[in-house]
């Protein structure tokens, strides 16, 4: 693994017991080893960081996506917190960067207003499809298969969870996202399907070629906080992350 590359972020810890182990994961890091990465995603780094190489994810985030990751390092209690993201008993909230306009209306699948004539919350449905060896998840004709809920910061309550949420340009603006089911690529397939693509995304709507990871240009989204009733404990825990959105040079 000597031509691995360095990524230059560390994730933080926030939470630990003896079960789990909650992280805030930056953009760019993977969650598990995967392609060219090994050491440098967030499962290793947690092995090797307290010998225990058990450790294993409860869910996992996309590379380019920030926020939270559980991960179990009780082999005995790994399948209670993996059901319980498989289940969707997780209440998952994201948070992302995306132009200032008009929606427009998506080529397949459903848009819907749950509080008409306002234009948010809208609830995007869809059937969302990811072939083994191509990057991008697309969306066809078919059975709704992928539903996410996208609103507003100041009519849900997740501005005083934002940091840096007064320092956006015209132009800009935050959406709070909320997945339903958990495709892949599903938010960022959702928001460029209405004519929003999230700021920094390499994938939607266009493929940009492929290259060494620009560090200033980060997917703007953020897996900004996550809910659930611990299945051993029966607490309620909450945990919220901490990595800034900004606009950046490239879009």
């Amino acid at each position: 693994m000597t031509d691995e590359p360095e990524i230059p972020f560390r994730p933080d810890v926030l939470y630990e017991d003896e079960r789990i182990i909650v992280i805030d994961k930056p953009h760019f890091v993977p969650t598990t080893p995967r392609g060219m990465w090994y050491r440098q995603s967030a499962l290793i780094r947690l092995r090797e960081h307290y010998a225990e190489p058990q450790i294993t994810p409860a869910h996992r985030l996309d590379r380019l996506t920030a926020g939270i990751v559980v991960f179990v390092r009780d082999p005995a209690c790994r399948g209670a917190y993996q059901m319980l993201f498989q289940n969707h008993r997780a209440r998952k909230t994201y948070e992302c960067l995306a132009p200032a306009a008009p929606i427009t209306r998506p080529h397949t699948g459903t848009l819907t207003r749950l509080n008409a004539p306002a234009v948010f919350p809208l609830l995007r449905c869809s059937h969302i499809v990811k072939d083994r060896g191509r990057l991008q998840a697309y969306e066809i004709p078919g059975e709704l298969n992928a539903r996410t809920i996208i609103e507003l910061p100041d009519t849900c309550g997740m501005t005083a969870d934002t940091p840096g949420a007064a320092a956006l340009p015209a132009g800009m603006r935050r959406y709070v996202l909320h997945p339903v089911t958990g495709k892949t690529h599903q938010l960022r397939v959702h928001m460029s399907s209405i004519g929003l693509p999230i700021v920094g995304d390499p994938f939607y709507p266009t493929l940009k070629p492929y290259g060494p990871d620009d560090f200033s240009t980060a997917l703007q989204l953020v897996a900004r906080r996550l809910e659930f009733t611990d299945p051993v404990s029966g607490r309620d825990m909450a945990f919220v992350s901490s990595a800034a959105l900004q606009c950046i040079p490239s879009v």
